[in-house]
C-alpha cells in the first residue's frame, strides 16, 4: 500500500508540476515529487516511514516491506 500510494503521488505531482502536462498547475508541484522521492529513500535505509505507521493506525496490516 505505501509503495503504491508514493507511485501515485509521484506521478501525480509530476503531471501538476510538469508545464508539458495537460492537467499542470504550478511548477512548485515538483517539490511535492522531490519529498515524496526524498522519504522514499530514507526509508529505505532507516525503515522509517510516516505512511506505513499512519496506515497501521488505519488498521492496515503490515507488509514485508514495511512491519
Amino acid at each position: 500500500m505505501v509503495l503504491a500510494f508514493a507511485g501515485f503521488a509521484i506521478m501525480l505531482s509530476l503531471a501538476l508540476g510538469v508545464p508539458e502536462s495537460p492537467i499542470f498547475v504550478s511548477k512548485y508541484w515538483l517539490w511535492f515529487t522531490a519529498f515524496v522521492g526524498a522519504n522514499l529513500f530514507q526509508s529505505a535505509f532507516t525503515g522509517f516511514c510516516p505512511l506505513a505507521m499512519i496506515l497501521k493506525k488505519l488498521g492496515f496490516k503490515p507488509s514485508a516491506a514495511f512491519g
